[in-house]
């Protein structure tokens, strides 16, 4: 007969993982973490500018879209795909470091989760700059600001320090054994 793990329902919808062991602090010390470094590689910041540049002009290509228009897809794409590689993978594609990372997103990896670094002052303006640029080249129109807006703030609270390693309502939550 098989045995099987009943998971207890939590009290809160806010659920804040466990802190790193003794054992994972360890192996995350042991070896630098190459999920996270690329941060500080030279161009790595430029980057970001590019993307955004390139997914602009994308969207301004493509006929029967406005200016208006384009920058509110390129400022959604930007906070979708940042939400989305920052704040909801977890772990690490390659395996050195024993799993000391798997319940780590790729925010909480950055500088070993120290927060006013300059990357992640640097991760947190790229959002705020592009919303600015989105609504003041939409012509502050209301709709087109709403959607912007609320982008930029779900990508943007996710970077709280605050929220550092919580999971709301136990979504992408660490399933331990």
């Amino acid at each position: 007969m098989a045995s099987t793990t009943v998971r207890s329902r939590s009290r809160s919808f806010i659920v804040a993982e466990k802190a790193a062991t003794y054992q994972d602090s360890l192996d995350m010390s042991a070896l630098p973490n190459f999920n996270s470094n690329w941060v500080y590689f030279k161009g790595a910041w430029f980057f970001h500018i590019i993307l955004i540049l390139c997914a602009k002009i994308l969207f301004s290509i493509i006929p029967g879209v406005s200016s208006e228009a384009s920058w509110t897809f390129t400022n959604l794409s930007y906070m979708i795909g940042s939400f989305i590689m920052f704040h909801w993978v977890k772990g690490v594609p390659f395996d050195f470091n024993s799993g000391a990372y798997d319940g780590l997103t790729l925010w909480e990896q950055i500088d070993h989760g120290a927060q006013f670094t300059p990357a992640k002052k640097y991760l947190t303006a790229v959002p705020i700059g592009l919303f600015l640029l989105s609504t003041h080249y939409t012509h502050y129109d209301i709709f087109t600001f709403l959607v912007n807006f609320i982008a930029a703030a779900v990508a943007l609270i996710a970077k709280l320090p605050q929220l550092d390693q919580v999971r709301l309502f136990g979504i992408n939550q660490l399933q331990h054994e």
